[in-house]
């Protein structure tokens, strides 16, 4: 590319540093393009004629040797020659028949000899496809070069208006006790997404990690899709089928930190304690046990920003959801802090200036080269700045995970009864964000799901979760309780007062009754917890968890039509958006008829969705067919605000005989 990089630059609290940045790497690489795209030139490259080039960077070696399957694993008879600044090349010309001299789906590995003469055996950094055969304790990387490549069929959906999001796992996206695949994924999973009404799936766990119990957070090989659900085509086909279906796909993307494996990972790639990460005390996380990389080092900026490029081009991906944003912030990662949202919190010696300029690159290259791409920032600190632009000295995400709102349900569900809530502390925390910044938001994520915490669903309704969700037998006090409260939760936080994004984590729509558990030791090496049981959802089966899935598929269904993403003793929650209102019981027993509440927009008004109707596992108390009228009689609204019309609704907003019921009405102005 042509274009001057360094003149648009990171004009903030870094600008000088991050403009040193963009002007070196123009010069030196002769455009920040191609510096980012570096996947091109490092690790295995075929060249027109069929001869391969390999290319890695390792300062710390004295010598770099290549060995596997096609050498009969001799470990010196292809050596690498040494270049400038820790860089090393070999060249292999194709066989006689024109073939490259190693074939598809060879096994390699890179031989690093150290200053003391010792023999590592190493996979590129830069691999493509890394593959663990069952008697093997280590990943081996496997040459990733197919006669015929998936090609993509479908471009890029345009950016959605309104995010909703399905955070999904490939692994466990299948009821079955196994590992599930990206084929399943595919013919099973993105069809139901699609049914749903989310315009977004968000994949946890893609990059390669040996652990599968990290969750995928415990990245060993950077650049190689996970083998375990299929092949790197098989994964290109998902996303593809998913553009196909105009559903947006963002990858979960770790550049926090990555897996303290030697073998098989990044950690002491060259022999040395350094390499891709700080030394010392510094390269490591105290608590995640993993190693912490030097961005300030260029050829850790190379490969960091590539791997979002190769993200991006290679598997098409429109964005990325980045992890452990508030470990990357500061020196101190997060450990033993409670953010009060001072601003010496914020500015000071604590700050991690090259993370945040690495932070700031990666945002400003991805949507420059990508102006629909997507980003969004899992930070818990409140860092100011984070999703404002680049060039006002932001960092440049797209939204903010907020992270206390799915925490303050989890405290108000363990420590009080659904009558005991306090409205203005909901709503507090529902509407405590920074002005103007994007925000998703979401009740639970994967996070509320792990085993020894509990989905929404799991809180509010426990163990009557496998006895006494059949409908063909009437609802208990807690069943009756735990549906309607769990729908009216998820309306609240998928499309509530503030914010232009939404999350669900898989299962969660529809009330997945258990916990979630990867294989370990603990538990036998058990799959039972590690999947996603959509079999409840047969019809067949009669189970009320159909009944909260087709409130989820309406509820997103009805705010992709019409697009809008309080009073404390009543315990009734209203808001207004896009000439949506939204109004809340959530008192155990009061009923209301002829409620008045404060309405904007003049005229008539009827009823478009309903948490207490039948299909939704309510008890279809409402008739669909009342119109409300405004009246010009002035009204306090949200935020004590007067309104200069009012309206009143019923017949009920609540209802009084015996057991708890909660009730939403979604009213559309006409």
């Amino acid at each position: 590319m042509g274009r001057d990089w360094s003149r648009d630059w990171c004009r903030g609290r870094d600008w000088g540093r991050s403009r040193d940045w963009g002007r070196t790497g123009t010069g030196a690489e002769g455009s920040f393009d191609d510096f980012t795209r570096s996947y091109m030139s490092y690790g295995v490259q075929r060249q027109a004629n069929n001869s391969l080039m390999f290319r890695e960077w390792a300062p710390g070696a004295q010598a770099l040797f290549l060995t596997g399957d096609f050498n009969d694993w001799n470990s010196t008879s292809h050596p690498y020659t040494k270049k400038e600044y820790g860089k090393w090349e070999l060249y292999l010309p194709p066989k006689r028949n024109k073939a490259p001299a190693i074939e598809h789906e060879t096994k390699l590995k890179l031989v690093v000899l150290t200053s003391e003469g010792e023999e590592l055996f190493r996979i590129s950094p830069w691999a493509k496809y890394c593959h663990k055969h069952v008697d093997s304790n280590t990943y081996d990387w496997i040459h990733w070069d197919p006669i015929r490549p998936f090609l993509h069929q479908h471009t890029r959906p345009k950016r959605p208006r309104s995010l909703r999001i399905y955070e999904a796992h490939v692994g466990i996206a299948s009821p079955a006790e196994e590992i599930a695949t990206y084929t399943n994924f595919t013919l099973n999973v993105l069809p139901k997404i699609k049914d749903l009404g989310y315009n977004c799936v968000q994949l946890m766990a893609i990059m390669e990690h040996a652990y599968y119990g990290s969750f995928g957070y415990q990245v060993t090989n950077f650049f190689a899709a996970s083998s375990r659900f299929g092949t790197p085509e098989d994964l290109k086909r998902l996303v593809d089928t998913a553009h196909s279906l105009g559903i947006t796909v963002l990858l979960d993307v770790v550049h926090s930190h990555a897996s303290s494996n030697t073998a098989d990972g990044l950690n002491k790639f060259d022999g040395t304690d350094s390499c891709f990460f700080h030394s010392g005390p510094r390269g490591h996380h105290l608590q995640w046990g993993s190693r912490l990389f030097n961005y300030q080092s260029w050829e850790v900026l190379r490969f960091l920003l590539s791997n979002l490029r190769w993200w991006m081009e290679e598997y098409r991906f429109d964005g990325f959801r980045f992890d452990g944003v508030s470990s990357m912030l500061y020196h101190h990662h997060g450990i033993a802090m409670s953010f009060s949202g001072g601003y010496s919190e914020y500015f000071g010696m604590q700050v991690d200036e090259d993370s945040i300029i690495h932070l700031m690159l990666s945002n400003h290259i991805l949507h420059t080269l990508y102006p629909d791409c997507i980003t969004i920032a899992e930070d818990v600190s409140g860092m100011p700045g984070l999703c404002k632009p680049v060039k006002n000295g932001g960092l440049g995400f797209d939204y903010r995970l907020n992270m206390a709102v799915p925490d303050k349900w989890i405290q108000i569900l363990k420590e009080l009864k659904d009558e005991e809530w306090d409205m203005g502390n909901i709503i507090y925390t529902l509407t405590n964000r920074r002005k103007g910044e994007g925000s998703i938001g979401y009740a639970e994520s994967h996070d509320q799901a792990l085993v020894g915490d509990k989905s929404l669903a799991f809180w509010l309704m426990d163990k009557e979760m496998y006895t006494n969700m059949s409908s063909l037998i009437p609802m208990t006090p807690v069943i009756d309780r735990g549906i309607q409260l769990h729908k009216m939760i998820r309306l609240l936080m998928l499309h509530r007062l503030w914010g232009i994004g939404s999350l669900a984590f898989m299962g969660n729509e529809f009330g997945h009754p258990d916990w979630l558990d990867f294989p370990r030791k603990g538990n036998g090496e058990s799959y039972q917890y590690a999947r996603r049981q959509y079999n409840l959802l047969d019809p067949d089966n009669n189970l009320r968890y159909t009944q909260l899935y087709a409130f989820d598929r309406d509820m997103n269904l009805t705010e992709d039509k019409y697009g809008w993403l309080a009073s404390q003793k009543d315990k009734v929650i209203v808001f207004e958006r896009a000439n949506v209102m939204f109004v809340f019981n959530f008192h155990p027993s009061n009923s209301y008829s002829d409620y008045r509440i404060a309405a904007g927009p003049n005229g008539k008004y009827r009823i478009k969705l309903d948490s207490d109707a039948e299909q939704y596992g309510g008890h279809g108390r409402l008739d669909t067919d009342t119109e409300f009228f405004t009246v010009q009689e002035p009204f306090k609204g949200v935020n004590d605000q007067w309104q200069p019309h009012s309206m009143k609704v019923g017949y009920r907003v609540g209802y009084s005989t015996a057991g708890p019921c909660m009730i939403l009405l979604c009213f559309i102005h006409f």
